[in-house]
C-alpha cells in the first residue's frame, strides 16, 4: 500500500512539474508584446494569492523580454503587474548592445524601467559606467544615477555626483563634481558631457582643465577630443602656462602638432619676456616656440613707468637658436659674449638664456610709441640677445623735439629703456626750434645717446655737416651757423639742443639773423616728418 503511494506521488510531481514548465515556456501573449517569459530555471514555483500570480525561478534564471534578455541567481515575477525582482548576478542584455549588471534589480514590465541597485555596471561596448544605484529605461536607453558614478572610456577616468548616460547616442551628461582624469589632463567642472563612442568632452559651463605641463585652460565653452588631442574653447577661453597667458574670444589647438589658433580680441602674455601682444588673430606652434600675430597686432613691452608700443601688420617670433640655422644674424654689439664663450653653469643661467633666446619680426607699417620714444619704419628686427631694434626702409625717430632718419636705424636699449640709437647712410638729425627754423645735424652715420630714457647728445661722422641756430640768454635768435667737419657733436639739456661742438677740419659760416630765409636754410634729404610721428599709443592701435 504505501509503496502504491509513492509511485502515485512520484507521478504526480512529474505531472507537476512539467506543467509548470511548459506554462513557463509558452509564447508571449500575442495581445501584449511586454510579457515577461522565463526561459530557463533549475527551479520554478507557483503561486496564486487572491487575484495575483507570482513566480519564482532560482538557478541560472534566463528571462525575455521582446529583445532583451535578463539574467540572474533568482527571481519573483508579479505576472499579473508584469513586474519582476532579480537577486544576485543580475545581468540585463538589452537588444545585444547594452549590457548592464546589479546585486538586485526591479523591473517594470509595462513601462520597461529598471531600477538596480549594489555594484551597477553598464557597458555598451566603448565605455564602463559603475555605480551604486540606476535607473535604466530600456524604451529610451537612459539610465540615471544620482549618488556617485564612475565611467572609464579608454584611457579616461570620469566620475560625479550624478549622471545621464543615452544609449542611443553614447552621450553621458555628468553633473555635480565632475572631474575627468586623462593620462594627459585633468578636467574639472560642474557639468560635462561626455561621449563614449567618439571620445569627445563638451564644456558648457565653468571648466579647469590642467595638463601634465601645468598648462592650465579655463572655459565654459567648447570640447576636447581626447583620441585626436583636438580642441576648441569658445566664450572667451583662459589659458595659462609657465611663460604664458593667453585670452582670446575663441581658440583652438591641435596637442599632437601643438599648434593652435586664437581668434577675436586676442591678449596674448610672455611673463619671461615680459612682452604682451594685441591682435585679432595669433598662431602659435609650440614646437617651435613661435607665434604669428595678425590683424592690427599690437606688441607692448612693459616697463615700470614708459612702456614700448609697437604695430604692425604681421608680427612673428621665435627662438633665435632656431633663425641662426637658416639665416646669419650679425651681432651688433660687442659689449656681447662670442657664441663659443657662453657657458651654462646652472638651470638658472640656462633659463636666462632660454629667455635671451627670441626675436620678433614685424612687417609693414611699424609704428613704435612710448613716452621718451617714438618711431616709424617698413619693418622691425627685435633680439631679446643684444636687446636691440633694427629699423629698415625709411625709418624715422622722434625723441622729444628731435627726430632721426637714416637708411636703416638701429636703436640699443638697458632694462627696456633706450640706451643708443644708431642711424647710418643718409643719417639726419632735425629738431624744430621756430615756426620755420629747424637745427640738422647731418652724417654717413649718426649715435645718439639716451639718459634715463632722454636724448643726452648726439654725433655725426662722416662728411658731416650741421645747421644750428644760436639764441641768447632770453631765448632770441641771434643767428645760424652752417658748417662741416669730420665729426660734429649736438648736446642736449632740459630736451633741447644746448651746444654744437665741431671736431677736425671745421669749415663753417655764421649769418645774420636778417640775412638768411630760414625756407632755405636746409640740407640735403631734409624732410620734416611730424606727421607720421605716433602722438599717442592709442594711434597704433587704430593701425
Amino acid at each position: 500500500m504505501k509503496k502504491c503511494k509513492a509511485i502515485i506521488y512520484f507521478f504526480c510531481a512529474i505531472f507537476i512539474f512539467f506543467h509548470l514548465s511548459l506554462y513557463a515556456q509558452q509564447p508571449a501573449d500575442t495581445s501584449s508584446k511586454k510579457k515577461i517569459i522565463i526561459l530557463n530555471a533549475e527551479r520554478l514555483n507557483y503561486q496564486k494569492i487572491d487575484s495575483a500570480e507570482f513566480q519564482s525561478a532560482a538557478g541560472k534564471v534566463i528571462i525575455q523580454q521582446e529583445t532583451t534578455l535578463f539574467y540572474g541567481d533568482s527571481i519573483v515575477l508579479n505576472k499579473t503587474k508584469n513586474l519582476l525582482e532579480a537577486f544576485g548576478h543580475v545581468h540585463i542584455n538589452d537588444n545585444d548592445s547594452i549590457d548592464t549588471y546589479s546585486d538586485y534589480l526591479r523591473y517594470l514590465g509595462n513601462d520597461k524601467k529598471a531600477y538596480l541597485k549594489g555594484n551597477v555596471k553598464l557597458t555598451d561596448g566603448k565605455g564602463v559606467l559603475t555605480t551604486p544605484d540606476l535607473d535604466y529605461d530600456l524604451n529610451t536607453h537612459i539610465g540615471i544615477y544620482t549618488k556617485t558614478g564612475k565611467v572609464v572610456s579608454d584611457k579616461s577616468v570620469l566620475t560625479s555626483t550624478e549622471g545621464y548616460y543615452y544609449g542611443e547616442t553614447k552621450d553621458v551628461f555628468f553633473k555635480k563634481n565632475v572631474k575627468l582624469v586623462n593620462p594627459d589632463y585633468i578636467v574639472t567642472t560642474d557639468t560635462l558631457l561626455f561621449n563614449t563612442y567618439t571620445n569627445v568632452a563638451t564644456f558648457i559651463v565653468p571648466t579647469l582643465i590642467v595638463s601634465n605641463d601645468k598648462r592650465k585652460i579655463y572655459t565654459s565653452d567648447g570640447y576636447y577630443d581626447l583620441t585626436h588631442k583636438k580642441a576648441y574653447f569658445g566664450k572667451r577661453p583662459h589659458i595659462e602656462d609657465s611663460t604664458t597667458i593667453l585670452d582670446a574670444d575663441q581658440v583652438a589647438s591641435n596637442d599632437s602638432t601643438r599648434e593652435s589658433e586664437a581668434n577675436g580680441n586676442v591678449v596674448y602674455r610672455d611673463t619671461a619676456q615680459g612682452i604682451t601682444i594685441f591682435s585679432n588673430n595669433l598662431k602659435s606652434n609650440g614646437t617651435q616656440s613661435s607665434f604669428l600675430a595678425t590683424q592690427k597686432p599690437v606688441m607692448v613691452i612693459r616697463q615700470d613707468k614708459d612702456s614700448i608700443y609697437i604695430a604692425a601688420d604681421t608680427f612673428f617670433s621665435a627662438r633665435l637658436s632656431t633663425l641662426r640655422k637658416y639665416r646669419i644674424i650679425p651681432v651688433i654689439l660687442d659689449s656681447l659674449p662670442a657664441k663659443d664663450s657662453i657657458v651654462i653653469a646652472d638651470s638658472a643661467k640656462a633659463k636666462q638664456d632660454s629667455a635671451k633666446d627670441r626675436f620678433v619680426e614685424a612687417y609693414y607699417n611699424v609704428k613704435i610709441f612710448s613716452d621718451s620714444l617714438q618711431a616709424v619704419g617698413d619693418s622691425l628686427f627685435y633680439s631679446s640677445e643684444d636687446s636691440a631694434f633694427r629699423l629698415f626702409k625709411d625709418p624715422v625717430v622722434w625723441s622729444q623735439q628731435s627726430q632721426i632718419s637714416g637708411d636703416t636705424i638701429y636703436l640699443f636699449t638697458l632694462n627696456k629703456k633706450p640706451k643708443r640709437m644708431y642711424a647710418f647712410e643718409n643719417a639726419i638729425s632735425v629738431q624744430k626750434v621756430g615756426p620755420d627754423y629747424y637745427n640738422q645735424v647731418k652724417g654717413r652715420t649718426i649715435n645718439g645717446y639716451f639718459i634715463n630714457g632722454e636724448i643726452d647728445s648726439i654725433r655725426a661722422k662722416g662728411n658731416a655737416e650741421s645747421i644750428y641756430y644760436g639764441q641768447d640768454d632770453s631765448s632770441k635768435f641771434v643767428g645760424v651757423n652752417q658748417a662741416t667737419a669730420d665729426v660734429i657733436d649736438m648736446y642736449f639739456a632740459n630736451r633741447e639742443a644746448q651746444k654744437v661742438v665741431f671736431r677736425s677740419n671745421l669749415v663753417g659760416t655764421s649769418y645774420p639773423m636778417r640775412q638768411i630765409d630760414p625756407s632755405a636754410m636746409r640740407l640735403r634729404n631734409f624732410k620734416w616728418l611730424d606727421n607720421r610721428r605716433p602722438k599717442t599709443k592709442y594711434d597704433l592701435f587704430g593701425n
